[in-house]
């Protein structure tokens, strides 16, 4: 199957969101490659991204999954390649 590599943006503004964040990141961890979190205490957020490769199914699922949780925004941004 072919697969795309892709980064998802990720905003948390509400921190109960976090544990069911981190359990839909494990549950797509084996097409995870990267991941950064960045706290920014000076606004009460958390800055996420994730770098996955995967079939675009399996990205568009992921993302809004994220998007869904209360206080938690996500955007995608693909890869040419």
């Amino acid at each position: 199957m072919d697969t795309r590599v892709a980064v998802i943006g990720i905003i948390v503004e509400d921190a109960d969101s976090v544990e069911r964040l981190n359990a839909l990141l494990h549950e797509y961890g084996e097409y995870i490659f990267g991941r950064m979190g960045v706290p920014y205490r000076a606004r009460g957020i958390n800055v996420i991204s994730v770098a996955v490769d995967a079939p675009g199914n399996v990205i568009s699922s992921l993302a809004g999954k994220i998007g869904a949780l209360p206080g938690v925004s996500a955007k995608t941004a693909y890869s040419a390649v």
